[in-house]
């Protein structure tokens, strides 16, 4: 036997909340801000480019004017200039580093101080 809905209790699709689950309601304004900063992005973005072309260019640059024909000597090169690459990041990542835990520190003390 099959019961019987009684329409008029019921909400329309409109009348229906807006919250699903854990999503934010229409009158909410959601947060889009990226959760890595941009200046990370960046910085990510241009090494990627220099482990690209770095390494390839060098290797073009030097087969035939320095190295006279030898591509292993140039290859060995290439390699160099990628291991230069790759090292210069992990600086760059180091440092950065750094300063989130500088500016910390200075927050601290300026809470202190007040």
């Amino acid at each position: 036997m099959a019961t019987r809905r009684i329409i008029s209790q019921e909400k329309s699709l409109l009348e229906k909340d807006d919250r699903i689950g854990s999503s934010p309601s229409a009158s909410e304004k959601s947060n889009i801000t990226p959760a890595v900063p941009t200046a990370v992005i960046v910085k990510l973005l241009a090494f990627t480019f220099a482990m690209i072309i770095l390494p390839i260019g060098s290797y073009f640059a030097t087969v035939d004017t320095i190295f006279k024909g030898n591509s292993t000597f140039a290859g060995a090169l290439a390699a160099v200039m990628a291991n230069v690459v790759l090292i210069g990041y992990v600086i760059a990542a180091m440092k950065e580093d750094q300063s989130d835990q500088l500016e910390e520190s200075a927050k601290e003390k300026k809470k202190k101080g007040i």
